[in-house]
């Protein structure tokens, strides 16, 4: 072995090792490989200079990996640096080269924006350094995120409950949620009437104006005043007094970002911003295509709108071979991005491969990848077409007092509608002349209440972020996950609630840490993170301005912070071991629970009904051995143990159905289960074998590979898919 190259995950050493020969070994370093403890604060400070300094450690589940990589780089003549080319992936190279005892700079860093052949070729051609200024910009967020969640997060356990965190970008992120749902609470609505008519040749159109007054949505406040614009009309005469029709072009849509790209998926394809990103992965990283494994999408995490000269010219060439040249602009379009600090150099999202149209995507991609492929690779061809030509049509009916407006639309040209799709139907009028008179058929007066502003659902909130400048692309999701995980935020019906704890902690950071929570501290630290990764500040500067100060507050909090605990006396004692009765707050309101929790599990509501208790049974837990229980949830009754949350051990009251078919990876018996996500099928012996299948295997084996086959229904159709290599054919 002569060339190590260093990556982050195995499935991007696979697509690579495919493109390389015996002269490189590629191998991945499954992440972070040095971070700061997870038990220990982790940063001293000098004595001398002040400057706070993180001692980062290698976890426990990292030292085997350390430990091959170490041996592979004595071996290796030159060990390249390949991780992503952002902030992270920098930082992540500057960590594997510490770990395998070498200087950082002194190693070839490469960089791509897609994994493909040429790609890596032209990367390993062109080797860099490590950047230290975006190594020092990345430790400067690490460490001001540990600083914040360290020291903050347990004065707000001690001040309101266990359990509860708080960081930059998370808590000027939950105050955006709770501001919205302040702004729901405090909403007062305003009753308002609007007015339609039925003209003749069944026209639709809408009150205009009355006595020479333009009526807009709230002009007409009660009954009153409606009926007596009703009445009006209803004895009026009607003439075609205007007809207008406007030409408009639609702007081609730019290519995605990280941020578009998870809104486009959360509205057009539902997918969570954190599923988005986990499938974005896959198609980067590399999948089966006609030509072998190679990243289909360039790297998803980028704010930019750039794209390189060479993919453009191939979407320009593709668009007049398989549209024609009147789907052609005249020259090739370039998108600017408008996110604050937008990294330039990196380009938007975008397909690899023209020619992986995804017709043919359909025959390697799994259902959810080819969703978002195709959602992408239509965007990037949409980006390079010409505009969209819609015809506009307004015509108002005049009467003594009352004008009506009746409009209507058609589209001219689709442009680049013929890639991504039109959604709405043409609304056309019938063709009548100027002055020409027209008959009223019906009028009616409708009551509305104006509507609260709505909660925000992921994508909304994600394009709220963005343009405050709160966060960077890789943040948005990961924040919306660590938000739901403790408990702040529930997502209901696609929109995001606040939970009461949520309020109580965003009032206790208003009042005394206000910077945490004030999205313009959060956004122009994301500026000054920017400065240091341009080489224009200095790192450890930024940290000691913030350290000192902060510290204070948190050791002043701990004296002046009244306690905020959600939990009061009520001045009774449990019926079952005579403890206090406490009221406290949970996810669904207020509830009556005795002090003496976990060993006395006595509750109630409020109205004093006494909570529903779990069955007790005579079956023994098989990993502690305490008394097993049955329990109610969404899905029906379960055995539980009666030690949780020590013991979290669960399993159903039913045996689960066993298969005729083996486990193809150990022989055992294949059970159907069911689980968060509902029906799926697994191996008896699990956690030793780990074979899980989300749709039933057959007594099939592959003709491509040998491996067991499952039956699916893929587009309407039966068919038979291997676990393995996913190969597919109809079943006859």
């Amino acid at each position: 072995m002569k060339n190590l190259i260093i990556v982050e995950s195995p499935a991007k050493a696979r697509t690579i090792s495919s493109f390389l020969g015996k002269d490189y070994k590629v191998i991945a370093s499954k992440g972070h490989i040095r971070d700061l403890p997870k038990s220990t604060f982790g940063i001293t400070i000098d004595d001398e200079t002040g400057n706070l300094i993180p001692k980062y450690s290698i976890p426990r589940d990292a030292n085997p990996t350390v430990k091959e990589l170490k041996k592979l780089a004595k071996e290796a003549e030159t060990i390249y640096i390949a991780t992503d080319e952002d902030r992270e992936g920098e930082a992540i190279g500057y960590h594997i080269a510490k770990a395998i005892g070498k200087e950082p700079t002194e190693l070839p860093r490469i960089v791509f924006h897609e994994i493909t052949k040429s790609a890596i070729q032209h990367a390993l051609e062109h080797p860099r350094k490590v950047d230290m200024d975006s190594v020092d910009a990345q430790q400067t967020r690490r460490l001001l995120d540990r600083i914040v969640g360290y020291k903050l997060s347990p004065l707000l356990a001690s001040k309101i409950q266990k359990g509860l965190s708080a960081g930059r970008v998370q808590s000027s992120t939950l105050k955006i949620v709770v501001d919205r749902e302040r702004e729901i609470k405090a909403f007062k609505p305003e009753e308002y009437w609007t007015i339609d008519a039925l003209f003749e040749k069944k026209i639709d159109a809408s009150i205009y104006d009355y006595n020479g007054l333009k009526i807009d949505k709230l002009t007409i406040k009660t009954d009153a005043d409606a009926n007596e614009i009703v009445a009006s009309a209803k004895g009026e005469s009607f003439v075609v007094s205007s007809i207008e029709k406007t030409k408009r072009k639609t702007k081609t849509p730019p290519p995605f970002m990280t941020s578009t790209l998870q809104q486009a998926a959360s509205t057009q394809l539902g997918f969570s911003p954190k599923k988005t990103m986990m499938v974005a992965q896959k198609l980067y990283e590399g999948v089966k295509t006609d030509k072998g494994t190679m990243g289909i999408i360039t790297y998803m995490r980028t704010d930019s709108l750039n794209l390189a000269k060479e993919a453009v010219d191939a979407a320009r060439t593709h668009i007049k071979e398989t549209y024609g040249n009147k789907y052609l602009p005249a020259k090739a379009k370039h998108y600017a991005s408008k996110s604050k600090g937008a990294q330039e150099a990196h380009e938007a999202i975008r397909p690899t491969r023209v020619d992986f149209d995804s017709t043919q995507a359909a025959n390697f991609l799994g259902a959810d990848e080819l969703k978002l492929y195709r959602l992408i690779y239509n965007r990037f061809l949409a980006c390079q077409m010409t505009e969209a030509e819609l015809e506009s049509q307004t015509i108002l009916f005049k009467g003594e007092k009352c004008t009506f407006k009746a409009s209507g639309r058609k589209l001219l040209f689709d442009g680049f509608y013929k890639v991504t799709g039109y959604g709405e139907k043409d609304k056309l009028l019938p063709e009548l002349k100027k002055g020409q008179p027209v008959s009223l058929d019906d009028i009616k007066a409708e009551q509305h209440f104006t509507e609260p502003p709505p909660r925000y659902n992921e994508a909304s909130l994600i394009k709220k972020l963005e343009s405050l400048g709160i966060g960077r692309p890789s943040t948005y999701a990961p924040t919306i996950t660590i938000l739901q995980t403790r408990k702040y935020i529930e997502i209901e019906k696609k929109r995001i609630h606040p939970t009461e704890i949520a309020f109580t902690v965003i009032e206790m950071l208003e009042k005394h840490f206000p910077e945490i929570v004030d999205s313009n501290f959060t956004a122009n630290m994301e500026e000054t993170l920017d400065k240091v990764a341009e080489g224009k500040t200095d790192w450890q500067t930024i940290l000691k301005e913030f350290y000192t100060p902060f510290l204070q507050k948190i050791e002043e909090g701990k004296k002046s912070i009244k306690s905020l605990k959600v939990a009061t006396p009520t001045g009774e004692n449990c019926p079952k071991c005579g403890s206090e009765l406490l009221l406290r707050k949970g996810r669904y309101g207020e509830f009556i629970a005795c002090s003496n929790f976990p060993k006395c599990k006595y509750t109630k509501n409020t109205d004093g009904t006494e909570v529903e208790q779990p069955e007790e049974t005579d079956e023994k837990c098989e990993k502690c051995g305490s008394p097993m229980v049955i329990k109610n949830s969404k899905r029906g009754k379960f055995l539980a143990c009666s030690a949780y949350p020590k013991c979290k051990n669960a399993k159903s009251l039913t045996p689960p159905k066993t298969l005729s078919v083996p486990c193809p990876e150990c022989g055992g018996k294949l059970q159907e289960r069911e689980g968060r996500r509902g029906k799926f099928f697994g191996c008896e012996n699990y956690p030793k074998c780990k074979f899980i299948a989300n749709f039933e295997p057959v007594d099939k084996k592959c003709p491509e590979c040998g491996y067991t086959m499952g039956k699916k229904t893929l587009r309407g159709k039966e068919v038979y898919e291997c676990f393995k290599c996913k190969h597919k054919e109809e079943v006859q």
